[in-house]
């Protein structure tokens, strides 16, 4: 164990943190992501909701706010409804951070996203549109 790292973030994420460079993308993903299928870099949290990793990792590097669209969440299809709390408490996490508010992108532009992100976390959360990706700053 280490001080001051959440019990949230093992090895293998704290690993790919570290080798993160500003302007890389990290994926929290829900459970039904295609993970697998989009990056060769994903790894299963299972048991570990969204919040979780996001209060562990937001201590750990700051978001990229030179760029635009920083933090990313996926926009809801047509007709498919989802809880808005999700959105509501992962900007009071991210706000203990920083002021950065988060956008929506289309479904599949989320995807092309998660394509070119560093990795994908895939996590125990099973609720829908939950994915949400972070741009890393400059530390």
């Amino acid at each position: 164990m280490l001080i001051g790292i959440s019990k949230y973030i093992g090895p293998e994420l704290l690993s790919i943190a570290y080798k993160m460079g500003h302007g890389d993308e990290i994926v929290l993903a829900d459970a039904f992501f295609p993970g697998h299928s989009l990056h060769s870099l994903t790894i299963r949290y299972d048991g570990v909701e969204i919040d979780n990793l996001l209060e562990g990792l937001l201590p750990l590097f700051p978001i990229d706010i030179n760029e635009n669209e920083p933090i990313i969440m996926m926009e809801t299809c047509y007709g498919t409804k989802c809880d808005s709390s999700i959105e509501h408490n992962y900007q009071n996490i991210i706000e203990r951070y920083s002021k950065i508010n988060i956008i929506k992108i289309p479904r599949f532009d989320f995807y092309e996203r998660a394509r070119k992100s560093f990795a994908i976390i895939m996590s125990g959360t099973n609720k829908k549109y939950a994915n949400i990706i972070l741009r890393k700053g400059v530390i």
